[in-house]
């Protein structure tokens, strides 16, 4: 990681992206809606983050709404630079955006669903097929909040770190990642609740069946043992 001047965006660029065909550019790729999630519990679980933590951050990051599935996912192919962010449909469009930008000659651009900026972390990728590749693009924003961790002691100040060294920028995202991990870790919660609930509903109808099994098999011992005793007519 090169360490900046730290009036700069120290980190990762996070500012609110106006696209008005997001939703419509997601909907045509469906196939991707969990690419950025399953990446990113990969490498929670890698390095060993908070549960979650990584999610927040890729939400806060990429996120947009999924009508579909009715909540925010984080967009793999989403390309930040001039003050908008681009939804593209897929990595090679993503990689062709980031390419024209270049040539126009715009160096402040964020790739990926950690938004991984490529000016501030011009060696973090081999190249813009590894920057744009979920995994190595999830597994660098991992390792990198792991190490603002160690070097801060403090998760809340590592996850403003991320964004910028300068208070007055990162204030503000730390408050909306810390929002929106409450937020995934009530949902964990409440999934495991109900899971639990239908486990218990399950274990209440097998020990009713089993009940139900046992007590015809007792009407019928009786039934069979009452004949046998009859005397025959």
């Amino acid at each position: 990681m090169r360490i900046l001047t730290w009036s700069l965006a120290f980190i990762l660029i996070a500012l609110p992206m106006s696209v008005s065909n997001a939703a419509s550019v997601i909907a045509k790729a469906p196939q991707h809606a969990e690419t950025c999630g399953k990446a990113v519990a990969a490498a929670e679980q890698e390095y060993r983050l908070p549960k979650r933590l990584l999610t927040a951050v890729s939400l806060t990051e990429s996120g947009h709404w999924h009508k579909e599935k009715q909540e925010m996912i984080a967009w793999p192919w989403t390309v930040y630079a001039e003050g908008r962010g681009r939804y593209l449909p897929s990595k090679e469009d993503a990689i062709k955006e980031v390419k024209t930008l270049k040539a126009k000659g715009v160096k402040n651009i964020d790739v990926g669903c950690m938004q991984v900026n490529l000016h501030y972390h011009p060696e973090a990728f081999e190249d813009l097929e590894a920057a744009l590749d979920p995994k190595q693009n999830t597994q660098y924003a991992a390792k990198l909040l792991k190490s603002l961790r160690e070097e801060s002691r403090s998760w809340n100040i590592a996850i403003a770190h991320y964004h910028s060294r300068t208070q007055k920028f990162n204030v503000p995202y730390r408050k909306k990642v810390l929002r929106i991990w409450q937020n995934e870790r009530r949902k964990d919660t409440e999934t495991r609740m109900a899971a639990t609930r239908e486990a218990y509903k399950l274990k209440r109808e097998q020990l009713a069946e089993r009940i139900k099994e046992a007590s015809q098999r007792r009407f019928t011992k009786e039934n069979q043992q009452k004949l046998a005793m009859s005397p025959p007519s």
